[in-house]
């Protein structure tokens, strides 16, 4: 059984669109709902259709999704034309070149500053994160914003040739660590189990690293719906969920759910 990758774009015309600056670098953020606010990080290559009906669920569980234009094209369906694009793209050379450099990551300090905003305007306890292949450790290195309460990780896959690598210095993961300690918080993190991009080395070492306040889901591949342009189970909540219910991807994406709102709406 499985579901197809969409072929058409997603206008994304439900979404309000703001131009926000941080640090003097403004981006594009698509914005819906109400509610405790929600960063939704894109995969790889962008702004997906399955990544919008993601988005839109966090939506409607009763919150303000606030999804950042990161890389490629928005609402595009994915391809490998789109990929290499994207690949291409001076964002994601630039964060490359940071992780090989040892340097700050210019994404991971404007996405901290987006959660804090979203806090200001949203209110609520906090903010949730969700990051998604690329921006899967984002998630994780957002912790060191202290609005951000309630972080997930699906398919983190950078570093893709270090498998046990997480793409966050050991500084930050030191502490993220003392932070979900000191605040009694855990990491939600998600990954198919035969998935080439986010090897099981890579949750070994988060869990190393974070210990029990790193609570890792593993699916099976034979839960996996349509493996899109990689060919691969790989995206849990967007390309590769099953729509349907009883299926593994879908109890994932409704644990993301309630793990939000026991962190975010729960009084």
């Amino acid at each position: 059984m499985s579901d197809q990758p969409a072929t058409t774009a997603d206008p994304l015309d439900d979404f309000a669109q703001r131009h926000l600056t941080f640090d003097e670098d403004t981006k594009l953020v698509h914005v819906i709902g109400t509610g405790p606010g929600v960063v939704v990080m894109t995969e790889f290559p962008g702004i997906t259709p399955e990544v919008a009906r993601f988005a839109r669920w966090v939506r409607d569980a009763g919150f303000t999704v606030w999804m950042p234009s990161l890389f490629g094209r928005d609402g595009a369906a994915a391809t490998v034309e789109l990929a290499r694009e994207t690949m291409r793209s001076g964002c994601v050379r630039r964060e490359f070149e940071a992780f090989a450099h040892g340097e700050p990551s210019p994404m991971a300090t404007w996405l901290r500053q987006l959660a804090a905003h979203a806090h200001r305007e949203c209110g609520g306890p906090g903010v949730g994160a969700i990051g998604m292949c690329f921006t899967g450790n984002f998630a994780l290195r957002m912790m060191l914003e202290p609005s951000m309460l309630a972080p997930v990780m699906s398919q983190p896959s950078l570093p893709l040739d270090e498998p046990a690598g997480t793409f966050v210095p050991h500084t930050e993961i030191t502490a993220v660590k003392q932070r979900l300690d000191a605040d009694d918080l855990t990491v939600l993190a998600f990954r198919f189990e035969g998935d080439p991009y986010c090897q099981a080395a890579r949750f070994d070492t988060l869990a190393s690293e974070l210990g029990d306040r790193f609570v890792a889901r593993v699916i099976p591949d034979s839960a996996a719906g349509a493996t899109g342009w990689l060919g691969v189970p790989h995206s849990v909540v967007s390309t590769s969920l099953i729509d349907e219910a009883g299926q593994p991807t879908v109890a994932a994406r409704d644990e993301i759910l309630d793990f939000l709102s026991h962190r975010l709406l729960a009084t």
